[in-house]
């Protein structure tokens, strides 16, 4: 049973730790991406033009 829980600890902490570098980085990529993306930038959104589309409802 202490050999049970020993591995479970072990795997615990190299979870934890694992966790813990994917936030710090992802942290850091985000930070990276933000200062690269123009601050003007708009996403242009155009509409669907559906009535003039031949698409045919299914019966």
């Amino acid at each position: 049973m202490t050999t049970f829980f020993t591995i479970f600890f072990i795997l615990v902490l190299v979870n934890a730790a694992l966790l813990s570098f994917s936030i710090v980085t992802s942290g850091r990529r985000q930070d990276e991406v933000s200062k690269q993306e123009p601050q003007d930038s708009k996403d242009r959104i155009y509409p669907l033009d559906l009535s003039s589309s031949e698409y045919r409802k299914a019966i």
